[in-house]
């Protein structure tokens, strides 16, 4: 098969799922004999197009800002859908790929298919409806309707979670492949431990809806416990330097170290490795690549529960983690009970050893297959 995956941003120039999700799958892919060509938005020097691994990636406009204020910006996402769709039309591939968020590349996607008489696939990696007017306020009303209006394009489904897909269903798309995201095991398994040990790690973006200030709430609380525990926070965003600031107004900022960005993957596991738990408090995941990636390394995750957070689907309370309220005694309570004990480390890497990305990769290949009928 011919297969053109379409996003904005590219792993690895910028962190984040969908972008990691579309290059592991993609690398595989080409393994099994497939052609795979990213389309997204120009990180590197040199000519449009590069080579990785046998992956093209196609470049089709300078980078963009991605945000604005904190929030996904509209105009970045609007050009890179307008800049993307006349080089889509230059070729013909099998089946086309798109991810729903930010949606206006999917209009693009929809029309290089149309004209192309390509099958198109979205994977929809969230769906907000209501939560839109949270995120914007009485302007979310103009995002429902956009995710209402791509639910309707003729396409494919696929759902990266049962979250995701009940979630869409109650929008009228009620059929969709589950073709969940993955962990690199190979790659963990390979990675050292970092020399200095850890007890908490936070790794992801540094934005409010990963909701970091209830783990530093939770790390003020086990002070105050007579249990001081050492916390790594790795990631970068707009909430970084007010972090930093509440974490010394707590009181903590003797445990707590940023670390910013990390670039290299397997420093990241490094620092996993080194750690006896990842707490996880975001409320607003499609999935959690995070949750694999702690499983892998062998240690336990604590997440929140909360209505718009996949990643508690992750977790078997007591095999591979636990699942807390949105309170910080919860969530210092949680870790006490993770901390409490020392036999954690084979239901973690067993559980993530299903989520394996050559498992993910053919199933993401038959749900291709079943596009093209």
């Amino acid at each position: 098969m011919r297969l053109a995956f379409v996003y904005d941003v590219v792993h690895p120039y910028v962190v984040g799922g969908v972008q990691k999700r579309n290059w592991e799958i993609a690398r595989r892919l080409v393994r099994m004999g497939h052609e795979v060509t990213i389309f997204g938005m120009k990180y590197w020097g040199g000519g449009d197009v590069m080579y990785r691994e046998g992956v093209r990636f196609r470049g089709v406009c300078p980078a963009q800002p991605l945000f604005v204020e904190g929030r996904r910006s509209i105009k970045g996402a609007l050009y890179f859908a307008a800049r993307v769709l006349p080089p889509l039309l230059k070729e013909k591939f099998d089946v086309v790929e798109v991810a729903n968020f930010p949606y206006f590349p999917c209009f693009s996607a929809w029309c290089c298919a149309l004209v192309r008489r390509s099958p198109l696939v979205i994977t929809w990696h969230e769906v907000w409806d209501d939560y839109w007017y949270e995120y914007l306020g009485r302007k979310g009303a103009l995002g429902r309707a956009i995710e209402r209006l791509t639910v309707r394009l003729p396409h494919r489904a696929i759902v990266i979670s049962r979250h995701t897909g009940s979630a869409l269903a109650k929008l009228g798309r009620k059929e969709a492949d589950i073709v969940a995201c993955g962990v690199d095991t190979a790659a963990i398994d390979s990675a050292a431990q970092w020399p200095k040990s850890n007890g908490i790690i936070f790794a992801g973006r540094l934005a409010q809806e990963k909701n970091v200030i209830q783990l530093l709430q939770a790390v003020a609380v086990l002070k105050q416990r007579g249990q001081e525990m050492g916390c790594i926070i790795i990631g970068q965003g707009p909430e970084k330097e007010s972090l930093e600031r509440q974490s010394r107004e707590m009181g903590i900022d003797a445990s707590v170290r940023f670390l910013g960005r990390v670039e290299r993957d397997a420093d990241v596991y490094s620092h996993m490795k080194a750690s006896r738990i990842l707490v996880h408090p975001s409320m607003r995941e499609g999935f959690s690549h995070v949750v694999l990636e702690a499983n892998a390394c062998g240690i336990p995750v604590v997440t929140v529960n909360h209505p718009q957070n996949a990643a508690q689907d992750l977790i078997e309370d007591g095999r591979n983690g636990y699942v807390c309220g949105l309170t910080a005694d919860s969530m210092a309570d949680k870790i006490q009970q993770v901390l409490a004990r020392s036999d954690w480390e084979k239901g973690c890497r067993d559980f993530a050893a299903a989520y394996d990305w050559d498992r993910i990769a053919e199933d993401a290949e038959a749900a291709y297959r079943k596009a093209l009928g």
